[in-house]
């Protein structure tokens, strides 16, 4: 099938993105559907909008992403919500 190997910044995306569907089953299923709807359209979104090689900005959204699962996996957290970080093009 000739898979292309995936960088370590790949799988550290990878395994953030399947780290928040595994913390929105634990959530109820109306707060599950919401959380993986914007989960998903984040990602999308920023798989589309950021270049690639900007490297230094990839970490920051990791960081980002990892803050948010980590409060996402509170018990006393049910929803997530949506937020666009403006940055320059550079």
């Amino acid at each position: 099938m000739g898979a292309s190997k995936l960088s370590g910044m790949q799988k550290q995306v990878l395994s953030l993105y399947r780290g928040f569907l595994r913390a929105a089953r634990s959530k109820p299923t109306e707060d599950r559907n919401r959380i993986e709807m914007i989960v998903s359209t984040e990602f999308r979104r920023n798989s589309k909008e950021v270049d690639r090689k900007n490297f230094q900005y990839i970490e920051y959204l990791l960081r980002l992403g990892t803050k948010q699962l980590d409060q996402l996996k509170s018990p006393d957290i049910v929803s997530l919500s949506s937020i666009k970080v403006v940055t320059s093009k550079t």
